[in-house]
């Protein structure tokens, strides 16, 4: 295994440094098209028509090697494993937690945490933690079954909060649209979110929204989780090209995620801006998985 470790990185430094490689590169799996598992709507991520930032980054990691982009489509809820990657119809994940069995993971490339979504100039303002005594007599809306729940029960919250759907076929519901809209018309005065969706929804909105990374909280869980790109477990060779294109594109990747509005953190949690980004990697070591493709 470590010596076609060995041979992949030579084909890995061929590949950047002298052009687009289209046959089997590694681990024994035709890589004459780059086949991608991917949600069909499941913004803003990914959906059929291209306008996820998984699309965007699938499309330059596609660039970089040369290779025509086939997706596999089927939602992410159960099944989503053995019917996509586990079944061998496709090769990657363009987003999955750190961590998150069964897949293989590659290196991270980007860092984000949970996010508080209030409205700007409300009685809010200001709140960066779930602790702040602030929240108390307010609605707050969570996706039922998620981490941050427990910190709500934890600081006394629950009674009051809204629950919204987790596992729902985006392509008939979409809870954090709707979450979003409920913030817009005060039917909720707050929301927690997972940041790359809260930040992109709230981006939309028609009224000013704080979106804030809730790296204050303590104890477990963990809100703040790294995402890597997910492969079938032993596809070592693939996993060391992917690094490679991890490393040599970060700040592309990171251009691409802060368009979307996507709060980018750095290893001591603070939020990456367009410049930062630029200059240092969005992805960095910290933080632990919630145990699914996406928190």
């Amino acid at each position: 295994m470590r010596r076609l470790a060995g041979i992949a990185g030579a084909l890995a430094l061929a590949l950047f440094a002298g052009g687009p490689a289209r046959a089997q590169v590694s681990d024994l799996v035709d890589r004459s098209t780059l086949r991608v598992c991917a949600d069909p709507a499941n913004m803003p991520f990914t959906d059929q028509q291209g306008e996820g930032f998984e699309n965007k980054i699938a499309e330059l990691l596609g660039e970089k090697l040369g290779l025509a982009l086939d997706y596999t489509w089927f939602p992410q809820a159960t099944g989503f494993y053995r019917m996509t990657l586990g079944a061998k119809r496709c090769d990657i994940v363009m987003g999955y937690v750190a961590g998150g069995d069964p897949v293989l993971n590659t290196n991270p490339y980007y860092r984000s945490a949970w996010v508080l979504v209030t409205r700007k100039g409300g009685d809010l303002e200001g709140v960066d933690s779930l602790s702040d005594p602030r929240l108390k007599g307010h609605k707050i809306g969570i996706v039922a079954g998620t981490p941050p729940a427990d910190l709500l029960a934890r600081n006394g919250l629950l009674a009051l909060a809204r629950p919204y759907s987790l596992m729902v076929d985006r392509r008939f519901e979409n809870p954090a649209e709707t979450m979003i809209t409920d913030v817009d018309s005060g039917a909720v005065d707050a929301a927690i979110m997972w940041g790359p969706i809260g930040g992109y929804y709230a981006k939309r909105s028609e009224l000013p929204l704080n979106v804030v990374p809730l790296v204050k909280e303590k104890g477990d869980p963990s809100l703040i989780y790294r995402i890597t790109f997910g492969i079938r477990p032993g596809e070592l060779n693939w996993k060391h090209q992917l690094n490679g294109f991890i490393e040599k594109e970060q700040a592309a990747i990171n251009r691409i995620l802060l368009d979307y509005g996507v709060p980018l953190l750095d290893d001591r949690n603070n939020v990456i801006g367009a410049a930062a980004a630029e200059a240092a990697p969005g992805a960095t070591p910290g933080g632990t998985s919630p145990g699914g493709t996406s928190p």
